[in-house]
């Protein structure tokens, strides 16, 4: 950690008072957070009462809103976007969104229909008290004497009350009493009637979800529920699985639906105080804060004591667990309150505390929480380290239990849906309420568009549609087009010559049958250290220099980084890195070149296959967005657009923007120079625009339609005032929960390549479709959705769904079909290189080249 980072965490320390998650203290200490049970009065409070809510508006208050999305790691913003009606402005859509190409299919999908009692609605009232009683816990009890009028189902946040009856008075009056024997007055004045699909209901059957799922023992991480008494233990790798779901309800196109899907929490066994001794072990004392600082922060961990999560954000060298902080009136030690409250004795009294910055509303009015202290003791390490990632045993192994197929996890979601049915607790729950499930997943029907026939060179072929891959197919046949390889360079160490040779030899047999001529290259052996590498790309590439190859002995990142630097930014030329380690089997050597040498082809401007795209003067636009941590969380905002009728060229580029930018501020610029690509390219503008946004959290989507759709529409219109293309602009989302299944002989199977959905499971305020575009070899396969937020072009749905799964077939890194459309996955790859390893932004003479493939 640098000197200024420690001196602005002492100043945190000293600025403010801190205290252990879960304590409230005075204004700017951590904030005590409530559980939902707390909010609604069910229980006792373990902690500080917290403050009542100011005086409820005739709306849903505070309290109910701090509810919404879960408790610690919930988020503020709508992470279902529900409310952003698109749909209502596209005249074409507005009575039917659904295609008809293609042969229907039967589906499951992880859906589960609510029923309701008939005419069952939500009653909303205000509470008021006289005298005013401050603490929401006292307001419970109080309330809660009148079991008798209001009936054993409520949910009650301090200042509204909810019930699933209406009270024979609008207002009523009642009369409570203290322990002390102060005699207050409450008046509960119904506000609303609330029908089944307005989205307080829809909020409100996800919060009695929850207390269901509590119900059956599960416990909240980040939004979803995992089941810690079942943990999948992987003892040789020290790690430990808690299955889990996550769980949505939401109102789909005929009906109110649970989806849910299975999720798996993986926990380290290791404590961060096990990590901090090892990297002061290795490094030594001079190193071990930047050490820390460097492994740590931005890691997610979890406290056991209370099973919630928390990121850090820094470390307070200056705080141990010795250091006191204030606890109502009284100061406390770290040491004496995990004691006292967890029966934890903290072993090591000199270690350094954590500081996550505690993101929660706190009550109306009130100073914003400090930061949270923790303990690297107790603190669990979560999720999965670079190096865990590339060992093939671990992930091997991990994927056993968390890879499942569409058979176990139907039999997982059935097994689900039947506890929560069998379980006498939760459906008394549910019956005070009126409310329950279908004990069947969903069934639909979908649609299985037909499979494409690829172009490349003069020939056209067929692929296996339930593979979607064409690698044995495309073998031999010569590519529509490759530039001539006549300058290149081989740099390869003295101890990997065999490989260099083997790949050389390689290249030479695959190269002529795919039609691209490749000269012998400039053969340059560099010694195995990274000055060396750089000083022979200073001293060898010129601009004549076609094409860089390097065979790299290990995989590490600063000599890539310092190789792509060099190439893309100091001296624009594409380059290709490979692996000694994949050189090396002689087996595989054919296979390897031929993707390499296609690579190498791609990064020169060569184009490989294509697909038939009907419309003319069409231009397509991939954006996807990349957060590059290393540098303080700047983002990386990539655009990639079509330049021809194939699909087959394209213009890249990436813009650097500070945390908190919009993405289109940069990306505006780009947008104008891939018009005037194309314009350079065809001599004419595109008349048709149709862009591909990935990247959209959740929770963003009123961003896109407000701001970056007015933003595209102006860099269109700079182009001239008469000039107006036809415009349609559709949001990609990977992220998704939902799953489909299929049967063939009586098997449960993935559904084939080119399933597209486009009825039940879509909402019925958006055009949306899901398309399962690739084939999957393990596990179950994930569909992607598609939300087309603004269109003016009016095609047909079917033309836009078989356009988009067209484009997924364009991606010249696989050959075969990928799960977006191919400027997507390109604009993610670029997006990519540029965070992870070039940090600055490409020269502007490789923006017609594919070169970060």
């Amino acid at each position: 950690m640098s000197g200024r980072a420690r001196a602005r965490s002492r100043a945190r320390a000293r600025g403010q008072e801190t205290g252990p998650p879960g304590v409230s203290g005075e204004a700017g200490a951590a904030a005590a957070i409530p559980s939902e049970s707390e909010l609604f009065g069910r229980g006792r409070q373990k902690g500080t009462p917290g403050a009542a809510a100011q005086e409820a508006v005739q709306h849903i208050s505070a309290g109910f809103q701090r509810v919404k999305l879960g408790e610690r790691g919930g988020r503020r913003c709508d992470v279902h976007d529900a409310g952003v009606n698109t749909r209502q402005a596209m005249e074409h859509v507005k009575d039917s969104k659904t295609g008809t190409t293609g042969s229907a299919i039967q589906l499951t999908a992880n859906y589960f229909r609510i029923i309701s009692r008939p005419q069952w609605a939500l009653y909303q009232y205000h509470v008021d008290y006289k005298p005013q009683m401050e603490a929401r816990r006292l307001r419970s009890a109080l309330l809660f004497q009148h079991e008798e009028t209001l009936g054993s189902a409520r949910s009650f946040d301090g200042a509204i009350l909810f019930l699933p009856n209406k009270l024979h008075n609008k207002e009523t009056v009642l009369h409570s009493e203290t322990r002390h024997g102060e005699k207050v007055q409450i008046t509960v004045t119904l506000t609303n009637e609330l029908p089944p699909t307005s989205p307080v209901c829809l909020q409100f059957y996800n919060i009695i979800f929850r207390r269901i799922l509590r119900m059956l023992n599960m416990q909240q991480i980040g939004r979803n529920y995992y089941n810690p008494n079942d943990p999948l233990n992987i003892p040789q790798h020290r790690l430990t699985i808690w299955p889990g779901f996550s769980t949505a309800i939401l109102q789909y196109e005929k009906s109110i639906m649970l989806n849910t899907d299975v999720s798996h929490k993986v926990l380290r066994s290791e404590t961060v105080l096990d990590l901090m001794l090892n990297l002061r072990h290795k490094c030594g004392d001079q190193r071990f804060a930047e050490a820390c600082a460097k492994e740590l922060i931005g890691v997610v961990v979890l406290t056991k004591y209370n099973n919630k999560t928390y990121r850090i954000d820094d470390i307070a060298w200056d705080h141990t667990p010795t250091n006191t902080f204030k606890k109502g009136d009284a100061e406390i030690s770290f040491m004496e309150y995990y004691k006292t409250q967890y029966s934890l004795d903290i072993t090591d009294s000199n270690q350094a505390l954590l500081v996550s910055h505690v993101k929660r509303m706190g009550p109306p009015g009130a100073a914003p929480p400090g930061p949270a202290m923790l303990i690297p003791e107790f603190c669990y390490l979560t999720g999965m380290t670079d190096k865990m990632r590339a060992d093939y045993n671990i992930m091997k192994d991990l994927a056993t239990h968390t890879r499942l197929d569409p058979e176990r996890r139907q039999g997982r979601l059935n097994r689900f849906i039947s506890n929560i049915n069998d379980n006498g607790d939760a459906q008394a729950e549910l019956n005070t309420w009126g409310l329950g499930f279908e004990n069947q997943l969903l069934t639909l029907t979908g649609r299985v568009l037909p499979g494409e026939r690829i172009s490349q060179g003069s020939r056209m072929y067929e692929y296996n549609p339930w593979q979607a891959d064409w690698s044995r197919e495309m073998r031999g046949v010569p590519l529509i087009s490759s530039p001539e390889l006549t300058t290149w360079l081989l740099l390869y160490t003295r101890r990997n010559t065999n490989e260099a040779q083997a790949l050389l030899q390689g290249l030479h047999k695959v190269t002529g049958p795919l039609g691209i001529r490749m000269d012998r290259p400039v053969m340059i052996e560099y010694e195995d250290h990274q000055e060396s590498l750089l000083r022979a790309l200073q001293h060898n590439v010129g601009p004549q220099v076609q094409m860089v190859v390097v065979v790299l002995p290990s995989n590490r990142k600063d000599k890539y980084d310092s190789i792509k630097k060099y190439l893309c930014v100091d001296c624009p030329t594409p380059s290709q890195c490979v692996l000694s380690r994949t050189l090396s089997k002689p087996q595989t050597i054919m296979t390897v070149a031929t993707k390499i040498a296609l690579q190498m082809c791609c990064k020169m401007g060569g184009e490989l296959w294509s697909v038939e795209i009907p419309l003319k003067q069409l231009m397509i636009v991939g954006i996807d967005c990349y957060h590059d941590t290393s540098c303080g969380k700047r983002s990386i905002g990539a655009l990639v657009a079509s330049l021809n009728q194939g699909m087959t060229r394209w213009y890249s580029k990436c813009v650097l923007q500070d945390r908190g930018q919009e993405i289109m501020d940069g990306l505006k610029m780009a947008l104008i120079g891939a018009l005037k690509d194309y314009l350079k390219f065809n001599d004419c503008l595109p008349s048709r625009i149709i862009i591909y946004r990935d990247g959209v959290g959740d929770g963003m989507l009123q961003s896109v339609v407000n701001y970056e759709v007015p933003q595209i529409m102006e860099s269109i219109s700079s182009m001239g005032q008469d000039y107006m293309p036809k415009l349609t602009v559709v949001v990609v989302k990977k992220r998704i929960n939902s799953r489909f299944f299929t049967q063939v002989n009586g098997k449960v199977t993935n559904p084939p390549p080119g399933t597209v959905i486009d009825v039940e499971v879509t909402r019925p305020e958006w055009y949306d479709f899901y398309i399962v575009s690739q084939a999957v070899r393990q596990g179950s396969v994930s569909p992607t959705h598609y939300n087309v937020v603004y269109d003016t072009s009016g095609l047909k749905p079917d033309h836009l769904q078989r356009l988009t799964y067209k484009l997924c077939h364009m991606y010249y890194n696989w050959q075969g079909v990928v799960r977006v459309p191919a400027p997507c996955q390109y604009a993610h790859k670029l997006a990519f290189l540029v965070g992870q390893s070039i940090h600055k932004v490409p020269s502007v003479h490789l923006d017609d080249y594919l070169f970060y493939l």
